[in-house]
């Protein structure tokens, strides 16, 4: 889971009288020094020829706008309110997702701070979104459906997601959970998803790069796995690194993907489940 005169003061040179022009006629400015230049210049005025009168009215004054010049627009992702993401959360929950702990997980992590500023203004709409690399971060729904399945309302401990992307998913995973680790094979989303959540300051929360599809056996066994990529199958390493009795959550498939549940019964034992149709970018192995 971008944006971007004349020198003043004057030299002495300028208004002094060696270096200043003498008018002609009645009137003759002579510049001593700085300090009476502006004297001098109102004396002028009152000399000067008057240019001749103008048969238009004058143009209305400009009204008078209390803002600084130099204020800038304000960014679109400033503009996005509590209220559109409780409403995102809102519909996400009418299309069956009840678990209070994870709608609240939700509706805390803003998502407009994982995307393109150009994208802002989709942030909270259940789609997924382009986050580069040819990536996506998941649409809401699926994030807050997955978790929820993989929590099955009881407290998750340790859990590892495949796939950090730009880090939203890991945000929301690491408000249901003790301790989150995340690993991402694409070096350039495992920085920009570091960036992303640098300025949450989430406390229990690992990001690593490499292959996912190795898993991380140093910080194995997982109360909780879930695969923010699809595969042809869950690999068994990640199998291997479920606790007994933990559950993992992944989108299988090629063209037609559905989200299956793996649950560990036993030292090597797992049931399966299907759950829904999906779509989701490839898991593939290896870091780039």
């Amino acid at each position: 889971m971008s944006e971007k005169r004349s020198n003043f003061p004057l030299p002495l040179s300028s208004v002094t009288a060696s270096g200043a022009p003498r008018t002609q006629g009645a009137h003759k400015t002579v510049v001593a020094t700085p300090q009476t230049a502006t004297r001098n210049a109102a004396v002028s005025a009152v000399f000067a020829p008057r240019p001749p009168q103008s048969p238009l009215p004058p143009p209305a004054a400009p009204s008078f706008n209390p803002r600084p010049a130099t204020l800038a627009a304000p960014r679109p992702d400033m503009m996005v309110s509590d209220a559109i993401r409780r409403a995102m959360v809102q519909r996400v929950a009418k299309q069956g997702v009840a678990d209070p702990v994870v709608l609240g997980a939700l509706d805390t992590v803003p998502r407009h701070q994982f995307i393109d500023q150009a994208l802002s203004a989709q942030a909270y709409i259940d789609a997924s979104l382009p986050i580069g690399h040819q990536q996506t971060i998941s649409q809401p729904y699926i994030v807050a459906r997955m978790i929820e399945v993989m929590r099955n309302g009881a407290q998750l401990g340790k859990v590892l997601e495949i796939g950090t992307g730009c880090g939203y998913q890991a945000a929301v995973l690491a408000r249901v959970a003790r301790e989150v680790y995340s690993i991402e094979r694409i070096k350039p989303l495992h920085e920009l998803a570091k960036s992303n959540l640098r300025q949450l300051r989430i406390a229990n929360l690992r990001l690593h790069y490499g292959d996912g599809m190795l898993g991380l056996p140093q910080a194995a066994p997982f109360d909780g796995i879930i695969l923010a990529a699809a595969g042809l199958e869950v690999p068994h390493a990640l199998l291997e690194q479920l606790a007994i009795g933990g559950r993992l959550v992944a989108p299988v498939g090629e063209r037609n993907q559905s989200l299956q549940l793996i649950v560990r019964t036993g030292k090597a034992e797992w049931t399966r489940e299907t759950l829904e149709s999906c779509h989701f970018v490839p898991l593939r192995a290896g870091t780039i």
